[in-house]
């Protein structure tokens, strides 16, 4: 397992974990929670936002917010 800000442009991973209480509501809300899958469709830069589809959703989220998420990467 690793975190989510280790990931490449089409990576897919199902998140297992959340290793802080201040990730952001909306991002809870968009199905960032564990057991659900993630996609990285695109990264801005090496510390820039991370582009991300979550189940039906797409959403960017800054690096250090996706350091907190801890995923499993999917074959």
């Amino acid at each position: 397992m690793i975190s989510l800000d280790k990931l490449k442009k089409g990576d897919k991973a199902v998140v297992t974990d959340l290793i802080t209480d201040s990730i952001p509501l909306t991002l809870l809300e968009m199905g960032c929670l564990p057991g659900n899958e993630i996609t990285v469709l695109g990264l801005a830069s090496k510390k820039g936002p991370i582009y991300l589809k979550i189940d039906e959703s797409h959403l960017s989220i800054d690096f250090v917010t996706a350091s907190n998420v801890i995923v499993e990467i999917k074959n």
